[in-house]
């Protein structure tokens, strides 16, 4: 007969022993490391992107060079060949090396640069100025809110790729309606697509590092991360400055 006063010393609570518990703690603390530095790198890339457009940007206005650019058909390749390395890095992810999506990623900025200069020519430098920060603070909210909420915004993901399309169909049906009303809407529709893209991605991106921590993948994610991020502060930025460029 079973004798239930009989004390049972390796019985722990829930079947779990301190062993494993410590070991499970070990993983997660070990995991949680690798994902801040991951999503870290991301970071420091996109910023590091942004600030190369920036500079080429500002040396292209105060040199007089994006004035010359505007009267020629030279500009319909910087204008241009940024979507092309965009699709080129985004399709050919998988066979290209990541020295070469790195370089990819610096001259897609660079010529996001020289496209870039000619806000320039519209806007004055204090508005320019005053956007950027005002765009930084609200890219640096929303990729936190999606880092750290427990939501799920997968559902969301969709509903806004639609946003998307939307926009530019809307932008080039704009371009022979000229209509400033339809002006203003894409400009307010496209800040808000773009922010609702910044938390989701942001999510999205946390999430993906399950799947190449440890992976040969892993530095192309950086890179391909940077990229999805650094796309999304800039249209933010560019429909922003809609509304709060004082025009020259």
């Amino acid at each position: 007969m079973a004798d239930w006063n009989e004390p049972r010393g390796t019985q722990q609570g829930f079947g779990a022993s301190p062993r494993l518990n410590g070991e499970l703690a070990g993983r997660a603390a070990t995991y949680d490391l690798g994902l801040r530095r991951h999503m870290l790198s991301i970071y420091n890339y996109m910023a590091s992107g942004v600030l190369l457009s920036g500079i080429v940007a500002l040396l292209m206005a105060r040199s007089g060079m994006v004035v010359t650019l505007m009267g020629s058909p030279l500009m319909w390749l910087f204008i241009l060949s940024p979507l092309a390395i965009v699709l080129a890095m985004n399709f050919g992810q998988g066979r290209f090396s990541t020295p070469t999506l790195q370089a990819m990623f610096w001259g897609f900025a660079a010529l996001m640069g020289v496209s870039l200069s000619t806000i320039f020519l519209v806007y004055t430098g204090a508005s320019i100025a005053a956007t950027f920060f005002a765009t930084a603070g609200a890219f640096a909210g929303l990729s936190l809110y999606g880092y750290t909420t427990q939501r799920d915004l997968s559902g969301f993901g969709t509903f806004l790729v639609m946003g998307v399309i939307g926009l530019l169909i809307a932008m080039v049906l704009n371009i022979w309606l000229q209509s400033p009303g339809l002006h203003w809407a894409i400009s307010f529709l496209g800040v808000l697509i773009f922010a609702g893209l910044t938390a989701y991605d942001t999510q999205r991106l946390k999430e993906q590092y399950a799947y190449v921590a440890g992976t040969e993948f892993a530095r192309k994610a950086v890179v391909m991360g940077a990229l999805t991020l650094y796309l999304d502060f800039i249209n933010m930025f560019q429909f922003l400055l809609s509304f709060m460029g004082n025009r020259d």
